[in-house]
């Protein structure tokens, strides 16, 4: 079996070279150990060194130099609205209190569906629209800190 051992970052390699594609939604493509089959049927052993959160775009390189693309998998999401900026903020606030995953997109909010969580929103004024999208969170403070010693 084939193994992937490394990640070319998305726009740091030719799309056209890949040799197969997997699609993945936002808690698959959070990895480092795992066996996948591409949609054209190449299966191979993902084996990062570390647990890594794979991009839409990104290329997974194979032992042999071939390159399999990684796709976002459209999950079932709510898009986030509010009718100021300030607005905005306080329901970030209120979502980040529940320690949800986010994604914010041209001054929206997407989240996982919650009918909790989408509940206490509309209570609270924001403007709700369901849709089905590939879901790419915020990568969260561990995820940009991982190569950074911090002393309090």
């Amino acid at each position: 079996m084939k193994c992937a051992f490394a990640v070319r970052p998305a726009g740091q390699w030719d799309k056209a070279a890949a040799v197969d594609f997997v699609t993945l939604d936002s808690i698959e493509r959070h990895c480092r150990r795992v066996v996948l089959t591409g949609e054209h049927g190449l299966a191979f052993l993902l084996d990062l060194p570390h647990a890594t959160v794979l991009r839409e775009g990104d290329g997974l390189v194979l032992d042999d130099g071939e390159i399999v693309q990684v796709a976002g998998k459209p999950e079932p999401l709510v898009e986030i609205t509010a009718a100021t900026g300030n607005d905005l903020a306080r329901l970030s606030w209120y979502i980040g209190n529940r320690h949800t995953d986010i994604q914010i997109i041209n001054g929206r909010i997407r989240i996982r569906r919650d009918h909790v969580l989408e509940s206490l929103l509309s209570a609270l004024g924001a403007r709700l629209m369901l849709i089905e999208a590939v879901f790419d969170p915020e990568p969260g403070i561990s995820a940009q800190t991982q190569d950074h010693h911090y002393d309090p």
